[in-house]
């Protein structure tokens, strides 16, 4: 009988990860840092979008709302980073409650459509508000603790958020929740019918998704140490839907995937041309056509049973 492989592909890729320092320059230790906080923003929008049907087209508000309370409380409060690191999080899960408060009653299209609407609104308050988010100048200089102001410090802290809130994810969506919440979105009129609140389970799935998106928007105040406005405009939140796409939004570890290519084409394109727009879309294009359940999704639509559907 042949071992099964599957808990050892993620220690390895753990060890991997864990040792990427050691053998890189720094430059491309922080892109290691970038790629891997950005892949748990991909996921974090994935829980919403692909394992509940929900059109979260907005999700980056949540990321910078994350950033801005980290930054704003390292800068503004006088409490510890600790208290800081964990008042982004809270305060994007917090938005993140309020939105869907209000968007929850619809449905579809029209839920996206009112998040972009929310979401505009609160970038354009930080983008005029010089007062308190430095507008659209940012935060720079964000004073960090030492152990996690170098290069090197940075990738590790972020390695083991990131680690833990994927693992969190994964433990969700393997749950009865994650099950309930699957079902939700491939039929939610059926889930209402068997006694399901389908409204309340979509809500706390927003909040969640809020949660680790603003955990995500902290680990960039760690890696870049600074924040600016643009990080939560709806343009962003289009190019994290283009990762979960592209890896699989199907799949759990397809938005891992996703945001690690169009992050590294990002960084190495540009430096040989400044149309990355035009690289993006030609992307998205491709992967509609010849891809349509991602990279991933392929493969575990391949390896199942025919008629089966991989998640």
């Amino acid at each position: 009988m042949r071992r099964s492989t599957g808990p050892l592909l993620p220690l390895l890729l753990l060890a991997a990860l864990v040792a990427l320092p050691q053998v890189l320059p720094r430059f491309h230790t922080y892109v290691a840092a970038v790629v891997l906080l950005t892949a748990l923003l991909a996921t974090s929008l994935n829980l919403a979008i692909g394992y509940t049907g929900l059109y979260q087209f907005g999700h980056a508000v949540f990321y910078g709302v994350g950033a801005y309370g980290t930054a704003l409380t390292l800068t503004r409060s006088g409490l510890p980073a600790p208290v800081a690191f964990l008042a982004g999080p809270l305060a994007a899960a917090a938005f993140s409650l309020v939105m869907g408060l209000i968007c929850i009653r619809l449905s579809k299209l029209y839920f996206g459509m009112l998040q972009i609407s929310l979401g505009s609104l609160v970038w354009a308050v930080v983008y005029r508000w010089y007062s308190f988010t430095g507008g659209d100048d940012g935060i720079h200089g964000i004073p960090l603790p030492d152990a996690i102001a170098s290069p090197k410090g940075s990738y590790y802290f972020t390695l083991t958020v990131t680690a833990l809130c994927v693992f969190a994810m994964y433990r969700i969506v393997r749950s009865p929740f994650g099950k309930v919440i699957q079902g939700i979105r491939d039929n939610p009129v059926r889930a209402a019918a068997i006694g399901v609140d389908v409204r309340l389970h979509q809500l706390a799935v927003l909040v969640i998704a809020g949660f680790f998106g603003g955990a995500a928007g902290s680990l960039f105040v760690v890696v870049e140490s600074s924040v600016f406005p643009d990080m939560m405009f709806w343009t962003f939140s289009l190019e994290v839907l283009i990762m979960c796409l592209l890896g699989g939004m199907y799949t759990f570890f397809g938005p891992l995937v996703g945001a690690s290519v169009i992050v590294l084409l990002r960084v190495f394109a540009s430096v040989h041309t400044q149309y990355w727009g035009l690289i993006l879309g030609t992307i998205l294009t491709l992967v509609i056509i010849f891809l349509p359940d991602g990279v991933l999704g392929v493969l575990v639509r391949r390896s199942l049973p025919k008629g089966s559907r991989g998640a």
